[in-house]
């Protein structure tokens, strides 16, 4: 497992690349680009679950539980969004 210091200087590097790279995208392309990543948000939510399987401590597990909470929040609304996004898409109904 990754100790300590190491540990915190790959999650500042990620946060901070993260950052940049979603910055970058026009606003036009941000639905279509979060719901073509909904599969990521799986990935997280499987890395957040091992994360809590391996954990020890009272801290450790409370972390994990947040980060499970957390992902699985970030999945659904993955969804969510791509819904209401191919909903405009639908033709209108007459009523």
């Amino acid at each position: 497992m990754i100790e300590g210091f190491t540990a915190l200087y790959i999650f500042m590097l990620a946060a901070f690349t993260g950052y940049e790279v979603i910055s970058r995208v026009p606003v036009i392309l941000h639905t279509p680009l979060m719901s073509g990543s909904n599969f990521i948000h799986g990935i997280v939510v499987v890395g957040a679950m091992v994360a809590l399987g391996h954990a020890e401590s009272n801290v450790e597990m409370a972390i994990g539980f947040v980060a499970v909470f957390l992902a699985a929040g970030n999945a659904v609304g993955g969804y969510i969004a791509t819904v209401r996004m191919l909903e405009m898409f639908q033709p209108k109904k007459e009523g």
